[in-house]
């Protein structure tokens, strides 16, 4: 009978919303930033108090807490981090996901868990090896490696090996691009890229001829033309869903989602699509379901692909292509147990048979289809801006959680 190793899903969490959406939605671990040392500074990051917040919610639910620490370092910021290590430590977190060298020498003296950061290109066995001397616990390996690369690295067991399996690609080598810090002054490699590469750009010839990325780049497929290709700097996203089975026989301790800076819903779907399709797997269940993908493509993306675990992936990617808008309709104002029922507060109307997110820092994120209103003890069909209104839940909710709708785009 066929051995099926058990490997970590692990999620991402910009905010406290997000990190129990990752929870409810059954991540083993989670991944944060730290405040001025993570490599998603445009979308905040966790303090310390926060942090022993996070930490405290994680361990309650069985879950790991991973602290990213791995932007590039100057002796000021290692300075800061060598005040702060000993509060991290002390915390409970789980592992430092970091990238340099003067990082794991302060994380080791400290007694903490390192994982080396896909920002340090780890791509081959001798620099695992290496890494294990120096007392690393696991890498999290370079994206341009193809699956019968990672499996000739994997099957040499050297160290824990932990590889992303959805979410934004970056168009340079393991993320270190200099696009943004050049036109921008903002430092991609100290968490603040301004992401020029996701433009529509128009390029001009010597001789005036002008070539405009991006705008009919759907008409062009159609017909055949080569005079737009797309928007040339930005790469699909990488989605491995359909995989599942070669990558759980590939060796892998640890499949990651990026996504630090989407919100809640996003993580909530995206952990619960590979949660069931792992469980399926490890089940002894296998089969692709259609389902996975639909509400993949709810949530943002760019468009998938395969990345570089089968070639070379698609170079190109339109921008968002999420087959549902996000509209701020209201907040929850109560919550009746014994009802199960919320009072909502509107800002936009709201009927039934709308499709609604709620989310809030315990919440997380719960997505649902409005089955019926009430207003004043009477069943309502619909109901409009400076509401309150009766909605039936179906999971608990919180005072100031945020109430979205879902609309399907067209066109």
């Amino acid at each position: 009978m066929k051995v099926i190793e058990i490997v970590e899903l692990l999620a991402p969490a910009r905010d406290f919303q997000a990190l129990s959406a990752a929870i409810n939605n059954g991540a083993d671990a989670v991944y944060v930033g730290l405040i001025g040392h993570n490599m998603r500074a445009n979308s905040g990051g966790f303090s310390l108090e926060d942090l022993e917040r996070a930490v405290r919610r994680c361990h309650n639910s069985r879950v790991k807490l991973y602290l990213c620490t791995n932007t590039m370092m100057r002796d000021k910021d290692l300075d800061d981090l060598r005040d702060k290590l000993p509060k991290i430590n002390l915390l409970g977190v789980d592992a430092l996901i970091a990238s340099d060298l003067g990082v794991l020498n302060l994380a080791r003296q400290e007694g903490l868990d390192v994982h080396m950061s896909v920002q340090a290109n780890v791509s081959n066995k001798e620099s695992l090896r290496l890494l294990k001397e120096l007392g690393v616990k696991r890498v999290i390996l370079s994206r341009e490696l193809s699956l019968s690369e990672i499996k000739e690295i994997t099957e040499k067991n050297i160290l824990e090996v932990e590889v992303f399996v959805h979410g934004a690609m970056c168009l340079a080598i393991s993320g270190r691009c200099f696009l943004s810090a050049h036109l921008y002054q903002k430092s991609a490699n100290c968490g603040e890229c301004r992401q020029p590469c996701r433009k529509e750009w128009k390029l001009t010839s010597q001789d005036a001829e002008e070539l405009s990325i991006g705008k009919n780049f759907l008409e062009n497929q159609k017909t055949g033309s080569n005079s737009s290709f797309g928007h040339l700097l930005s790469p699909k996203d990488l989605c491995m869903v359909e995989h599942i089975p070669d990558l759980m026989d590939a060796g892998i301790s640890s499949f990651k989602i990026e996504g630090r800076a989407r919100p809640a819903d996003y993580v909530a779907a995206v952990t619960g699509v590979y949660r069931e399709a792992m469980d399926f797997y490890e089940n002894g269940n296998w089969k692709f379901d259609e389902k996975w993908m639909e509400k993949l493509k709810k949530v943002f993306n760019r468009g998938f692909d395969t990345g570089f675990y089968y070639g070379v992936p698609h170079q190109i990617s339109p921008s968002n292509q999420s087959t549902y808008r996000k509209e701020d309709i209201g907040e929850v104002v109560n919550y009746y147990q014994k009802a199960q029922a919320a009072e909502i507060r509107l800002w936009s109307r709201l009927q039934e048979g709308d499709e609604v997110i709620i989310q809030g820092p315990t919440t997380g994120s719960v997505v649902q289809k409005v089955e019926s209103l009430e207003m004043h003890g009477m069943g309502v069909g619909k109901a409009f801006k400076g509401d309150n209104v009766g909605l039936l839940v179906e999971n608990r909710v919180r005072p100031r959680d945020v109430v979205y709708k879902l609309t399907k785009k067209t066109g």
